[in-house]
């Protein structure tokens, strides 16, 4: 038998060829299915039609998980692990994974979601988690008896996908499934080579990607509504990074592709909110048969796979097909704050506060506030991060502040005094001391 995770819902000719093979396949997957099902023995998929589970948001291991769940159940029904001496096994066990493979799918934190992810959270933190889980925390710094779903999203998700994106997805769950400490460590050093490798391939990338925008003297007001990249050296493991990166700075949809083989080129794109960008594609190959190898994925994420001749024509039927479904209105990036948080809120307590109120994430943001604060100090670290000192406003309180990846064509500006700042509050831990530190989301000249 044949089971997968993750994935298959699109794989109408490899389960024939496994059926015709005399296999049987179990199919679990999260991703939207087309009007043409696989034929596989068993479906799992919140997202098929007619399925009555309530939970729509669960990633791929979560929809197994359940799986697992049911299996058990049924066994244990059926006196299967008594007449086979076997302990009913645990299932609370495997949500540290369960829990970091939510957060890492990007998927809605709805309220089965967020379950699933408190749970697991509260495995890791008590130490009763997978081994490498706590040392690639440690690798970065983290301690484990205080994740929270960024760390997991930031530091242990980028680090396993590493792997899977320049050599072999196995050396990851090899990393995450073996007890000895020495060869965990061991993998989770590679793993921290790769990822570290991952950004060099990423950064260089991401120069090329508006080098080429810049070679078209296309300026922001006037690019296409959805946006095709392309690059014959790019890295086929890369590309989803930088779509998300262009995307995030231009803010609207992109697919970035790299070459798969001598005549195809794989995409992976990115969408923005309005946008459902597997839909999109599959109006493409409904209007142009053919021209679409494979494709599937989410409403914000989704992967296309064509014939290198015909990139040029899909970029053009890609961008009418965006332009017909948004207007220029929905590619303003809109931050959503709680507005002005009263000074006296601006404390380690009200971070605790915050962080015990989570898990956050996509479909659950943490919250974020917004003020105008004095610009004290203000100085780049680590080549593009910008570090402030503000002050509160009517105050003599002054408080840190980080924005990542900074604009440094604008920043830092010694001539702003004043500024209006969108922000979060988190604590910077340094050499044992604990202060609060505002990461800064969005800054504006006042």
């Amino acid at each position: 038998m044949i089971i997968t995770v993750d994935n298959g819902i699109a794989s109408i000719e490899g389960v024939l060829r496994a059926k015709n093979l005399g296999i049987k396949v179990l199919l679990t997957d999260h991703h939207l299915p087309s009007n043409v099902l696989p034929s596989a023995d068993a479906i799992v998929n919140p997202n098929q039609p007619k399925d009555e589970f309530s939970s729509k948001n669960l990633a791929g291991v979560g929809v197994i998980f359940y799986v697992m769940l049911a299996l058990r159940a049924h066994l244990k029904e059926v006196g299967w692990f008594e007449k086979n001496n076997i302990a009913i096994p645990n299932m609370k066990q495997f949500l540290d994974l369960v829990a970091l493979g939510t957060i890492a799918d990007v998927v809605p934190l709805d309220r089965n979601n967020r379950i699933l992810v408190t749970h697991g959270l509260a495995m890791i933190k008590n130490g009763s988690c997978s081994l490498g889980i706590k040392v690639l925390l440690s690798m970065a710094n983290r301690n484990y008896e205080k994740a929270a779903a960024n760390d997991l999203a930031y530091v242990v998700a980028p680090r396993l996908n590493a792997a899977g994106r320049l050599e072999d997805m196995s050396l990851g769950i090899e990393c995450l499934l073996k007890e000895d400490i020495a060869n965990v460590r061991d993998m989770a050093s590679q793993l921290n080579i790769l990822n570290n490798e991952r950004k060099e391939i990423e950064a260089d990338m991401h120069k090329e990607a508006f080098a080429i925008l810049d070679n078209l003297k296309l300026a922001e007001k006037n690019l296409p509504l959805g946006l095709c990249l392309y690059e014959k050296s790019w890295h086929q493991g890369v590309v989803g990074i930088l779509a998300s990166r262009v995307k995030d700075k231009l803010h609207r949809p992109v697919i970035a592709f790299a070459l798969a083989n001598e005549t195809e080129i794989k995409g992976s794109g990115r969408s923005i909110v309005g946008l459902h960008l597997r839909d999109v594609l599959e109006a493409i190959a409904i209007k142009s048969p053919g021209l679409l190898t494979k494709f599937g994925g989410h409403a914000m994420a989704a992967g296309v796979t064509l014939q290198l001749k015909d990139y040029e024509l899909f970029n053009r039927l890609f961008s009418d097909e965006v332009a017909s479904r948004i207007s220029e209105s929905d590619l303003e990036s809109v931050i959503h704050t709680d507005g002005e948080l009263p000074h006296n809120y601006f404390t380690l307590d009200t971070v605790q506060a915050l962080q015990n109120g989570g898990p956050w994430g996509h479909g659950f943001p943490e919250p974020v506030f917004d003020d105008i604060f004095d610009v004290v100090g203000q100085r780049l670290v680590g080549q593009k991060h910008l570090q402030l000192s503000l002050r509160l406003e009517g105050t003599n309180q002054e408080v840190a502040a980080i924005q990542f990846n900074a604009d440094t064509k604008i920043w830092p500006n010694y001539r702003c005094s004043r500024a209006h700042v969108a922000f979060k509050l988190a604590v910077n831990e340094y050499n044992g001391r604990r202060n609060l530190q505002l990461i800064v989301e969005q800054l504006s000249l006042v």
